[in-house]
């Protein structure tokens, strides 16, 4: 046998033919690059879809699981609306209401329960006459 190749044979072969072994880099790097690119839009677009989630957690909302309800239906649905519902939700503070009107009405409980004024008959059982 001789050692001299072919006059026609290049000498150079490239990286992406398979090897007489079977062996296949091309294959197995394009591989293994197309799971890490699955993987890391995968991790992209969770993380995308839990922002509104961490902007009221951040913010301790009080809606907070009224947005996390909807950043779940965005994710399962595929439907943006719901998305764009949470955040503008955990964007936008919603001025508190209960608590004035908590505090207006614990000050007409104690008016109300509050002794008569003097110059008011006291109704204790005895008649004056």
């Amino acid at each position: 046998m001789e050692d001299t190749l072919h006059e026609l044979a290049p000498h150079h072969l490239p990286g992406f033919i398979p090897g007489p072994d079977g062996s296949d880099p091309m294959f197995t790097s394009v591989t293994i690059g197309a799971i890490a690119i699955f993987v890391l839009l995968g991790i992209f677009y969770l993380t995308l879809h839990a922002i509104p989630e961490r902007m009221a957690h951040k913010s301790n909302h009080m809606q907070l699981q009224l947005i996390s309800i909807l950043a779940v239906l965005a994710l399962f649905t595929h439907n943006n609306l719901f998305w764009v519902i949470a955040i503008l939700i955990a964007a936008v503070r919603v001025p508190d209401f209960m608590t004035p009107l908590e505090s207006m009405s614990r000050s007409l409980a104690r008016m109300a329960w509050r002794e008569e004024p003097a110059t008011a008959p006291v109704e204790d059982g005895r008649h004056d006459g």
